[in-house]
């Protein structure tokens, strides 16, 4: 609901007898409060109570009703909830009762707590003996009332009905209030009680199901669809489908008249300022931005390539120093010489100066020829590796057999120096190769670059599928594709095999003995070794794969690799970001407008295993203790549909047409609304509060504190008067 002014407070409380009764509608939704025999309640306001912080000082302020917009600047509404009375269609928060009641009498104009008029409230049909008690005593003890009297709000608004010809005095009264649902049938202007028939579906649930459905198709748009909002938009444009399926294959189909059935909520959105193309100016100040970037970039980059090579040229000197002062110091002090610098020996310090040397003309820009040469171990930094085990000591020993370990990793990382270097000068060779031949002819080479990439590729793939699917020889033919890799076993991997099948044999013997000898752990060397040959032709023809495809993307634009082809096609379509428009910002309400309200008759579309309306007729019209077939006619042809969710459009059709289904043929079934289904249980309430015979109905406070709640338990107003 939308945000309501407060209502005001009256100013001729004053000007009413005591004898006037105060007539009290407390629904689950909305409270109304007024004088008996005027047409409408003085105040209506939400019954329900949030208690909010003030945004300044954090105290804690009690709202009853609905929200004033001028609150909204002072307090912090959206960290409390609101809290109701009611729990289904009964009373059980009297905390809660208490402010509304406060608040109600407050805005009539009650100067203190002292309300000296009876008091005439309603209640749902068959209300427990507890709540009823629990009321009377709030009334008694607090306000003082001298009398009260409850009755039920659905016969209150049959009789007002009645009065006015609508219905008659034998009839079916169908609430459907905001939480629950009732079912009271009338024979000669009574209740009959014992026929009544309750679900716990209503108006409330319609909003939640509308709101869970929105929220679902659209959530981009949540905090949009409140419940207020939705509300509104619940009794705007939802309406009772004549044939429940019938009206969903309509949409189901996507026929014209669903189309024009639909209808559509424009959510508020701001179109974005139309963008101009940028003029010539823009263009040139924007390039001579990027230019100057990029120029302070490129001064950046020299800036700290000089430095570089100021670092590089220093600590250069600085070892042509050191190789000059090592020159002239005595062999006797090299070792203490060397051990303050932090080099180990002279080939240590002339090994740096090498690189340093490469590192400075790589950063110079010059070009450099490679030192094939591998650096000789002298026997001064491995003295031990001359020596004969039998003349060394134990602890000479591991000392000998770390420094043919270093000997070892120092050898293998100059040999992969050595090799990458050589890589590269042949790339470089072959590069230099390639383009002198596009040069001479750019068409030829391009089609001998592709032929070559072709060759490769399938050469490559042909490997791949070997090793996937295995081969096996049988004399001059091979046989692929049935045999996994796991049975394809070459001699490295039958060795493999050899040494698990041994060791397992040795260690089921008797006990187990492996690890106890150096030699035993030979054994996981040289099964995580890899010496399968077929690995080795695939590395180089890999390699030379990726140099041609690398070599075709930089000369054909139209040329587009396998991988890329694969990762292109695997990857999801990237989703282009377009501007918003005022489509994306429209909620549809289409097979929701009828939908929800459907769950007035199957409640069990959200879960709720009860009967519904057309059902609870049925029931009640069965549960009657008249035999007469005549009374049930009656009842039958003056059915009553009041109440707040009673107001959606065809409803009453649709009660017509399943009540017929239930009744015998040619029986006389007529289904009217109140003229006011949410107002007429107040006027009704007010018109017999009026009557002269009202006072014999009510319970006083003398009968309170002497015959307490027994009395309230047998109290039955008499609605006919």
């Amino acid at each position: 609901m939308p945000c309501l002014t407060r209502p005001l407070r009256q100013s001729d409380y004053n000007l009413f007898s005591p004898d006037t009764p105060i007539v009290i509608d407390n629904g689950a939704f909305n409270f109304r409060i007024g004088w008996a025999g005027e047409l409408d309640p003085r105040i209506t306001f939400r019954n329900v109570v949030q208690r909010p912080r003030h945004k300044a000082t954090g105290e804690t302020v009690t709202i009853v009703g609905d929200h004033d917009p001028t609150l909204m600047k002072y307090f912090d509404c959206t960290r409390s909830s609101h809290r109701s009375p009611f729990d289904g269609n009964v009373v059980y928060q009297f905390e809660i009762m208490e402010y509304i009641l406060d608040f109600g009498f407050e805005r009539m104009g009650v100067d203190s707590s002292q309300v000296d008029h009876p008091i005439l409230m309603t209640e749902c049909v068959c209300n427990p003996l507890q709540s009823r008690s629990k009321m009377a005593e709030l009334l008694f003890e607090t306000y003082g009332i001298p009398s009260v009297a409850f009755g039920v709000d659905a016969a209150f608004s049959y009789k007002y009905n009645q009065q006015h010809g609508i219905c008659y005095e034998d009839g079916l009264a169908i609430c459907s209030g905001f939480t629950t649902s009732h079912v009271i049938p009338f024979v000669k202007g009574e209740p009959v009680v014992e026929a009544c028939c309750r679900t716990n579906i209503g108006g409330y649930h319609i909003t939640d199901y509308l709101r869970q459905l929105l929220s679902l198709k659209y959530p981009n748009h949540m905090s949009s669809i409140t419940w207020e909002k939705v509300e509104d938009l619940k009794m705007e444009h939802c309406y009772i489908a004549p044939d429940y399926t019938s009206e969903l294959q309509l949409f189901q189909k996507g026929a014209k008249e669903s189309e024009e059935k639909t209808r559509c909520w424009q959510l508020p959105w701001i179109p974005p300022p139309p963008e101009e193309a940028p003029s010539e100016e823009e263009i040139s100040r924007r390039a001579a931005i990027k230019e100057k970037q990029g120029q302070r970039l490129r001064e950046m980059a020299a800036a700290k390539r000089s430095s570089r090579i100021t670092e590089l040229e220093n600590e250069l000197h600085g070892l042509e120093f050191l190789l000059q002062q090592l020159d002239n110091v005595e062999d006797d002090d090299i070792p203490s010489f060397l051990s303050d610098t932090g080099y180990v020996s002279r080939q240590e310090i002339e090994s740096t100066v090498q690189r340093v040397t490469q590192s400075l003309r790589k950063a110079k820009g010059e070009t450099f020829e490679i030192d094939e040469r591998i650096e000789p171990l002298s026997a001064e930094k491995y003295p031990l590796l001359s020596i004969p085990d039998n003349m060394l000591t134990p602890e000479q020993v591991k000392e000998k057999r770390k420094q043919s370990f270093l000997k070892t990793t120092s050898e293998g990382r100059q040999r992969a120096k050595q090799k990458r270097f050589e890589e590269e000068l042949l790339r470089e060779r072959q590069n230099q190769q390639d383009e002198e031949r596009r040069l001479e002819n750019p068409e030829l080479y391009l089609e001998q670059l592709r032929a070559k990439h072709r060759e490769l590729s399938e050469k490559v793939e042909q490997r791949k599928r070997l090793k996937t699917n295995g081969s096996v020889s049988n004399g001059n033919q091979n046989f692929s594709g049935s045999v996994g890799r796991g049975e394809r076993l070459n001699a490295a991997q039958k060795e493999r095999m050899r040494l698990l099948t041994t060791a397992a044999f040795d260690r089921g013997k008797g006990e187990d003995t492996f690890g106890t000898r150096d030699e035993d752990w030979q054994l996981y060397k040289l099964m995580s070794k890899d010496n399968d040959d077929d690995d080795d032709g695939p590395d180089v023809d890999e390699a030379e794969l990726a140099r041609v495809t690398s070599r075709l993307q930089d000369l054909d634009p139209a040329f587009i690799a396998k991988s890329d082809l694969f990762s292109f096609q695997a990857t999801p379509e990237i989703v282009r970001l377009r501007p918003l428009t005022a489509e994306d910002f429209q909620v549809m309400l289409g097979v929701e407008r009828f939908r929800c309200p459907e769950i007035l008759f199957q409640p069990n579309m959200i879960g709720i295993d009860q009967a519904g309306l057309n059902e609870m007729a049925g029931i009640s019209i069965r549960r009657l203790p008249l035999n007469d077939d005549s009374v049930k006619e009656r009842i039958t042809n003056s059915i009553l549909m009041t109440g707040g969710s009673c107001l959606f459009p065809g409803m009453d059709a649709r009660l017509e047409a399943e009540i017929r289904k239930i009744r015998p043929y040619l029986s006389p079934i007529r289904v009217v609304r109140a003229s006011n289904p949410v107002l007429d249980a107040w006027r009704g309430a007010a018109t017999y509060a009026a009557s002269m015979h009202f006072a014999e109905q009510t319970f006083s406070r003398q009968d309170y504190y002497e015959k307490g709640e027994d009395w309230l338990r047998r109290h039955q107003l008499r609605y006919t008067l």
